[in-house]
């Protein structure tokens, strides 16, 4: 079948789906979970039969390991069995297959100090999710999984420092914007030898573009990929497929191995610029919805996400709080699942009556609620905001007329207004916002008056680029002196692709910018393009 014509059928299927879900009966989760996927429901009372994983006869880790959201006494192990990840039901049978896990404190396993085991389950995609609790809080530990005569590889994770104890500094990365078609992952092999704490993912993890039989940009030698990856994902099947292919890339397996992650969302994990229940495109709502509960339980089979955030029909609660001691708070948002359509269709518009009605939010208005109730009750000493979209101002150009992005908080005036002006409430007093999506990398001042560069400095932001999205990229963007100059609070700009480290102590944080030379070929270096500090009480970007 071409790729047109599947397609078309995909699109047929969507449809013919859609006809069982009204606008007044969708957000009654059992007929979403019913629709799911046309049929395809999470693990109940009645199990697939068993299939032993000693008749495993190919690796099935090919898909690597991974830890995420780590608490003080436990982390998160994840895996899924896939011995040929290319196709369709990963090369298993509909059958659920029992395999192992431990946890060491030494890499080599001479000292396990915990160990189980756990149900892949083809209704998972023979994905595991093990919540290994009873650990020591602030502490390395190792682990691997078995099924039948194979062994994972190992990986490193770390719990979290115990409540309300006295951390001397937290270091941990931020990355963003993977698009495989683009180029190699190469910034995640350098991100694997960093000694951090935990990665946070900003989004866009996987993109729903096709993919060429070379892998586009890699330009792939040897075998070509299978034809089935060269379509937009519209289906569960394509985004566990999908998956399948972007996590068996070597680098991104190496920094999962090396660190827990904390991921959010961004638009491409399941359609380009969608907000809420709106399409990026001009599908119907319906059609729309089942698309993003396909999307949604994809990633949520792909992750390290713990229990609370697995999704029911088109809805997930992916905004959560990690706590680090009293030195750090993480508040992790989702700006895409409840915000308001983009004013004026979206793209770079003068702001108007549109974008600045007070009632249009980011967020939603729980979300915002839970952020600001989480601040006032917290007893952190920085206060780190997780997101996705550029927070601060930006403006395209030096002179009128200003466009700003209607995608980024720049689109939601009133919500960004908010949400500062609840920090400010809270006593907040050492923010960062942390931000992805723009393949560049920003560090701005987040001022209390924006048309007014000596009016007082709130926190700052710090947006990491992407890691291959955009291709290699350049130290100077075209628009480079145009947005420095028409942005005064903006205080580095570098169109390379990379990551961002932040180092937080009592007094500071410390931001590194690290960017490769390239990503279209494989193994290029890494290197520190530029280094900010922002002190606690008087912050503002500081070149180092």
């Amino acid at each position: 079948m071409t790729a047109a014509r599947h397609h078309d059928a995909q699109s047929a299927e969507l449809r013919n789906a859609a006809r069982y879900i009204t606008r007044r009966r969708w957000f009654n989760h059992t007929t979403a979970a019913v629709v799911l996927a046309f049929g395809v429901g999470f693990p109940g009372t009645a199990h697939a039969a068993a299939f032993d994983a000693q008749r495993i006869s190919e690796d099935p880790f090919t898909l690597g390991v991974a830890s995420g959201d780590p608490l003080p006494g436990s982390v998160l192990l994840w895996t899924r069995l896939a011995p040929r990840p290319y196709e369709p039901d990963g090369g298993l049978p509909p059958r659920r297959v029992t395999l192992r896990w431990e946890v060491a404190h030494d890499p080599r396993f001479t000292r396990v100090v915990r160990r189980g085991s756990a149900v892949a389950h083809p209704e998972l995609h023979h994905s595991v999710h093990c919540e290994v609790t009873g650990l020591v809080a602030d502490r390395t530990y190792y682990y691997r999984f078995r099924a039948g005569r194979w062994i994972s590889a190992t990986g490193r994770t770390r719990t979290a420092p115990a409540p309300f104890s006295s951390v001397g500094a937290l270091r941990f990365a931020a990355v963003s914007c993977q698009a495989y078609h683009h180029g190699y992952f190469t910034p995640y092999r350098h991100l694997a030898d960093e000694e951090l704490s935990a990665v946070l993912h900003l989004g866009d993890y996987l993109y729903e573009h096709p993919v060429s039989p070379v892998g586009g940009a890699r330009r792939l030698t040897g075998r070509p990929l299978p034809a089935h990856f060269n379509r937009e994902t519209l289906t569960l099947a394509d985004y566990r497929q999908r998956y399948g292919l972007y996590k068996t890339d070597p680098d991104l397996q190496a920094a999962h191995a090396a660190h827990p992650f904390v991921l959010t969302w961004d638009d491409h994990e399941t359609e380009n610029n969608y907000a809420g229940d709106a399409p990026g495109g001009s599908r119907p709502t319906e059609e729309f919805l089942l698309r993003r509960a396909s999307a949604y339980r994809a990633y949520w089979e792909h992750q390290p996400l713990r229990l609370p955030q697995r999704p029911r029909g088109p809805d997930m609660r992916l905004y959560r709080r990690l706590r680090f001691g009293r030195l750090a708070q993480f508040d992790v948002l989702d700006t895409r699942q409840y915000r308001s359509p983009q004013a004026y269709g979206d793209g770079w518009h003068l702001p108007g009556p549109q974008s600045q009605d007070p009632a249009r939010t980011l967020t939603g208005a729980g979300q915002e609620r839970w952020l600001i109730d989480g601040w006032r009750a917290s007893h952190a000493r920085w206060h780190v905001l997780a997101q996705q979209v550029t927070f601060a101002r930006r403006r395209r150009t030096p002179v009128p007329p200003y466009a700003v992005s209607m995608d980024a908080w720049d689109g939601y005036p009133a919500s960004r207004s908010r949400v500062l002006a609840g920090a400010e409430a809270a006593g907040v007093d050492r923010l960062l916002v942390l931000s992805g999506d723009v393949h560049v990398s920003y560090g701005f001042d987040l001022k209390a008056d924006w048309d007014d560069p000596d009016s007082r400095t709130l926190g700052t932001e710090i947006v990491t680029t992407s890691i291959s999205s955009g291709g290699n990229g350049t130290a100077r963007p075209a628009n480079w002196a145009a947005l420095t100059t028409a942005n005064p609070h903006l205080r580095h700009y570098d169109g390379r692709r990379g990551y961002a480290l932040i180092t937080l102590d009592e007094q500071r944080m410390r931001a590194d910018f690290r960017t490769v030379t390239a990503v279209t070929t494989p193994s290029a270096p890494v290197a520190t393009a530029a280094s900010f500090v922002s002190e606690g009480r008087a912050p503002g970007l500081q070149p180092v």
